[in-house]
C-alpha cells in the first residue's frame, strides 16, 4: 500500500465510524424524543382576564366555551380533525413552544393596564410528558418569545374558528 492510499483509507475509516455513531445515535434520540405526534393525546387553550379565564378548549373532551360578540357564554361540543391536530403540533414544534418557559406574565402590577391584558393558557399533553405555558399579553420578556407566543395563540384560534366553521355548515 502506497503512503496515499494509507491516508485514504485511515480518512476514510474514521469518518465513516463517526457517520455510524452518529445515525446510530441520533435515531434512538429523535425515536425517544418525549414530543411525538404519534404519542399526541389532547391539548388544552384557555384565555379571558387575568380573573376569569372563561374562553376554554379541551380537545380530549371536545368542549368549547367561549363569549361571542354579545359578551354571552356560547358552549358548544367542537371535535378536531387529526389533520388540524398535527398543525398544531407542527406549529408548536417550529415555533419552540417546548422550550417556552411555563410562566410568562406581568409581574409588575404598576405597570398601565394591568390584569386588563388578556392571559392565555396552553396544554399538550403525551403519553410520557406534557408541557404546559401561561402568557400574558403584556408580558414584558424576550421579544422573540412574545412573537412566538402570538404566532401559536393566533394559529391555535384561527383552526378554532375554522373547525367552529366546518361543523355548523
Amino acid at each position: 500500500m502506497t503512503d496515499r492510499s494509507k491516508k485514504i483509507f485511515l480518512l476514510t475509516t474514521i469518518i465513516g465510524s463517526f457517520v455510524v455513531y452518529s445515525v446510530i445515535y441520533y435515531a434512538q434520540v429523535f425515536k425517544h424524543a418525549p414530543y411525538n405526534f404519534s404519542e399526541f393525546k389532547s391539548f388544552v387553550f384557555k384565555y379571558g382576564t387575568r380573573d376569569s379565564m372563561v374562553n376554554y378548549y379541551n380537545s380530549a373532551t371536545g368542549e368549547y366555551d367561549y363569549l361571542n360578540k354579545h359578551d354571552s357564554l356560547v358552549k358548544t361540543h367542537l371535535v378536531l380533525t387529526k389533520t388540524e391536530l398535527d398543525s398544531l403540533h407542527v406549529d408548536a414544534r417550529h415555533l419552540g413552544f417546548w422550550d417556552f418557559p411555563d410562566v410568562e406574565t406581568n409581574t409588575d402590577s404598576t405597570s398601565p393596564g394591568y390584569g386588563k391584558a388578556p392571559r392565555y393558557f396552553i396544554q399538550f399533553n403525551y403519553k410520557r410528558k406534557s408541557k404546559q405555558a401561561l402568557f400574558d399579553a403584556d408580558f414584558n420578556g424576550p421579544l422573540k418569545l412574545i412573537d412566538a407566543n402570538k404566532v401559536m395563540i393566533k394559529d391555535i384560534t384561527s383552526i378554532l374558528s375554522q373547525a367552529e366553521e366546518r361543523q355548523t355548515k
